[in-house]
């Protein structure tokens, strides 16, 4: 009987996504939160001179030179000027620290895997590949994202060999 109620607790856990939604634009974004490793305010950020349009440069955090990726120009959206509410999303991908600059970060939530279901095909022009699923809250969609299918294998290459040398 004990093994049944272990599967339950743990199914129960397993339903419940922790996720951190921030925005690109009009559209709102949740990550898992175990992926991040902390959420920044924009730093002045290193120009990189021959990177790929999506790499915006790096920044020196506590020491380590870290790559930051436009999640705008990397899904294809135009650039807009940062301000006071621009942060930079750490995570780790194949072993490499890896910021991702975003419009604004929301908050944390907490959301049942019962309310989402696998993307379209094609969402607002954004390729797929890297949707996980669409959450159906309330009030808003929320497009869930896998960042470690956010770049290819040779774009990670590219990204890590940028932090690498610099």
């Amino acid at each position: 009987m004990a093994n049944i109620n272990d599967d339950l607790k743990r199914n129960s856990k397993d339903d419940i996504l922790q996720l951190v939604s921030f925005n690109i634009g009009e559209e709102e974004f949740g990550v898992d939160i175990l992926k991040v490793q902390e959420i920044i305010r924009l730093v002045e950020i290193t120009k990189v001179p021959n990177a790929p349009s999506f790499v915006e440069g790096v920044i020196n955090l506590r020491g380590k030179v870290i790559p930051v990726i436009d999640l705008r120009k990397r899904m294809g959206l135009p650039s807009i000027a940062s301000n006071i509410e621009t942060r930079i999303i750490v995570v780790e991908i194949e072993n490499k620290i890896v910021g991702f600059l975003v419009d604004c970060v929301n908050e944390v939530l907490r959301i049942s895997r019962n309310i989402t279901e696998p993307p379209p095909e094609v969402i607002s022009g954004i390729n797929s590949d890297y949707i996980t699923a669409i959450g159906k809250l309330e009030d808003r969609i929320l497009i869930l994202l896998d960042l470690e299918k956010i770049l290819s294998t040779s774009e990670k290459m590219i990204v890590s060999d940028i932090a690498v040398n610099n």
